[in-house]
């Protein structure tokens, strides 16, 4: 079993940044794809970002593609999604999830495993 926790959530300002860390326990997650996803209230859960076990293969949303950026620390087993310039849009709960497979998918249903989540909040 895979423990994800998500943490780095926070109230920012639109144009400010954030950086949400997916700390894993229970087993090295250096051969999992990563991803994070976010729902916003009233909206189903949408892919954000993705990145394969070893960080050669990223993907991501068009909507944040140039604004955030996914990386991985697997000595650390931790997953990393830096956001810049962020929108009132990206106002959601994110969640770090963990797929037993080399790449990543933009389908939750594709990851074994999920954090709780962390709340972002962007005001105007």
């Amino acid at each position: 079993q895979v423990q994800l926790v998500e943490s780095g959530g926070g109230l920012v300002q639109a144009g400010g940044s954030l950086r949400l860390s997916c700390a894993a326990s229970g087993r090295t997650i250096s051969s999992y794809a990563m991803g994070w996803f976010r729902q916003a209230p009233g909206k189903e859960r949408e892919f954000v970002a993705g990145i394969s076990g070893s960080s050669v293969i990223t993907r991501y949303q068009d909507s944040v593609k140039g604004r955030f950026a996914i990386s991985r620390d697997n000595d650390k087993n931790t997953v990393y999604l830096q956001m810049s310039s962020l929108q009132r849009e990206d106002t959601a709960v994110y969640y770090c999830a963990a797929r037993q497979s080399y790449l990543a998918a933009a389908v939750d249903f594709h990851y074994d495993y999920w954090g709780q989540g962390t709340q972002v909040t962007v005001s105007s």
